[in-house]
């Protein structure tokens, strides 16, 4: 039996449903539920195994007289699987409640910045907040062992602003997160990598621009692309100016 063109027609519109943003529309983050359960195997492997955790953190190098490990020594790996190992109950300030925390933050707003952006575009902007927050540890505290997912949640952050704004949305419940993340921020400093927050939330902003106001064209895409592509190489060089003036 032929399919009138009038459910025809339907179809295509709902297949073509896109975000403010540009992405394709879903009706399920996937892929906030597939970080948060990389983040938690993570854990429980570290749990498993104490070693892991050592062995993905951040660390840009060791100091002098230690067995040379990091970034500088061509373990680049390193500036993103540090976003995915957390402290280990009865390490550091917080223990456990870090792995907690990070997750809990990461249910409830890369659900909602998930379904503003689309998966393509929100993969990318976990991905360089992440980044981002790693080379700004490896720039400032390059023998610090750091680990994760915080970089890459204050991107999040920023992007739950941005697109709040973009999109008119009701910003005292907004700007109340924000300042939350904010105060955290300064609050936290001299007990976790604010260095790692600082450089996510830097990241996430921009990516997130990019993303609310590229021209609703044509050219949308490539603009949004493009300017991902140019923080992205912007990073590893800075990354990699560091890492050889480290070894020099």
């Amino acid at each position: 039996m032929p399919v009138p063109s009038s459910l025809k027609e339907g179809a295509r519109s709902i297949r073509q449903a896109r975000t403010a943003s540009g992405g394709r529309v879903t009706a399920v983050p996937l892929l906030t539920y597939v970080l948060v359960g990389l983040n938690v195997v993570a854990y429980l492997v570290e749990l498993a195994r104490p070693s892991f955790g050592y062995r993905f953190a951040m660390l840009g190098t060791t100091p002098a007289g230690h067995v040379p490990e990091g970034v500088a020594h061509g373990e680049w790996y390193r500036l993103l699987t540090g976003a995915f190992p957390h402290l280990t109950p009865g390490e550091g300030t917080f223990g456990i409640t870090h792995v907690l925390s990070d997750m809990v933050a990461l249910w409830n707003i890369g659900r909602v910045v998930e379904s503003q952006l689309g998966r393509v575009r929100y993969l990318a902007l976990y991905s360089l907040p992440a980044l981002g927050g790693s080379v700004l540890e490896l720039l400032l505290l390059p023998e610090s062992y750091t680990v994760g997912a915080s970089g890459a949640i204050f991107g999040l952050g920023a992007a739950y602003w941005v697109m709040g704004r973009r999109l008119g949305h009701d910003m005292r419940e907004v700007n109340r997160y924000t300042a939350g993340l904010l105060l955290w921020l300064v609050i936290s400093a001299g007990l976790t990598s604010w260095q790692g927050h600082l450089g996510g939330l830097l990241a996430g902003a921009v990516v997130t621009l990019a993303y609310a106001y590229a021209p609703r064209d044509g050219r949308r895409a490539l603009v949004q692309a493009g300017v991902c592509v140019a923080l992205l190489a912007l990073l590893i060089a800075l990354a990699w100016l560091k890492a050889a003036s480290l070894t020099a």
